[in-house]
């Protein structure tokens, strides 16, 4: 952990209206990750330029992240992310390599929805980080045989992911993961700082099913050829701090777009409210 967020541990900040108590840091929260691959080349069509796609051999990953946050500094909400692995820079990066040197090759994961429960995890995601935030109707569920999680949007489902959680959860986990993000015209990376333990499952062990819904929003990711799972995660008690240093980059195009990208005017009037909104309860296609 960077040496100035020890030394603002236990001040105060007030950002957009959003009171935080420093470090702004999660604990005692449960999380659930499914890695599936997918086909790399139709990845870069949901990346934008300067972004590639990370290979392992010759697939891409699709990473599904749910965290249920019990304690933060803005209340109790439930964050669904939907990303594809990726590195960041002029040139795309070798096969494999990324997922060793991730510093050098700037290795993260490019967040391609991200909705959550309640609007301040909207208001302070979206206009200080840059995530890609917005209201959805989410679950976290955890059974002795099942870690899962549904997301629906308009009485519609979205995507529905489940995994068979590991027998131990031993494994320490002390990293810093990267997440890059579209917003306001500019592409935006900002880290969380993870001191935690996990269970694993790899290859044939990973038991996960993640389905795509009959809602609009998500229907071109069914391009991606998205196989079996290759690994799934469950942390049954995740410990992060979001970095206060945030980095961003002008998106570039060919043409000046005739569209104005998502910006402020999206977060600006939004309020501190904690409010979940109701359960999802779209039927999810039998196995």
């Amino acid at each position: 952990m960077p040496k100035r967020i020890k030394e603002y541990a236990g001040r105060f900040s007030l950002v957009d209206g959003i009171p935080f108590k420093l470090p702004v840091a999660a604990t005692n929260s449960p999380a659930l990750m499914a890695v599936f691959p997918i086909n790399p080349e139709k990845a870069k069509a949901f990346l934008p330029k300067g972004v590639h796609p990370f290979r392992l051999w010759n697939t891409g990953l699709l990473i599904v992240t749910v965290i249920d946050y019990r304690e933060t500094p803005i209340g109790k909400y439930v964050e669904y992310s939907i990303a594809i692995a990726c590195t960041h820079g002029a040139k795309p990066a070798p096969r494999l390599l990324p997922a060793l040197f991730m510093n050098f090759f700037k290795t993260g994961q490019y967040v391609v929805d991200l909705p959550v429960s309640s609007e301040i995890s909207v208001k302070g995601g979206k206009g200080i980080w840059g995530m890609p935030k917005h209201q959805g109707h989410l679950n976290f569920k955890i059974t002795e045989d099942k870690v899962s999680s549904q997301y629906d949007l308009d009485g519609k489902l979205v995507t529905y992911v489940e995994i068979e959680p590991p027998k131990k959860t031993c494994l320490p986990v002390k990293m810093r993961a990267s997440n890059y993000c579209s917003f306001r015209g500019m592409l935006m990376k900002s880290d969380i700082l993870l001191d935690t333990k996990c269970g694993v499952r790899l290859f044939k062990n990973a038991k996960a099913r993640f389905v795509i819904g009959d809602h609009p929003r998500l229907q071109a990711m069914k391009e991606l050829e998205i196989g079996d799972a290759i690994a799934t995660v469950f942390l049954p008690s995740i410990t992060g701090t979001l970095d206060d240093h945030i980095e961003s980059w002008f998106l570039d195009f060919d043409q000046l777009p005739e569209k104005a990208p998502e910006g402020f005017e999206s977060v600006i009037n939004l309020g501190l409210s904690e409010e979940w909104l109701s359960p999802p309860d779209a039927p999810i296609p039998p196995a």
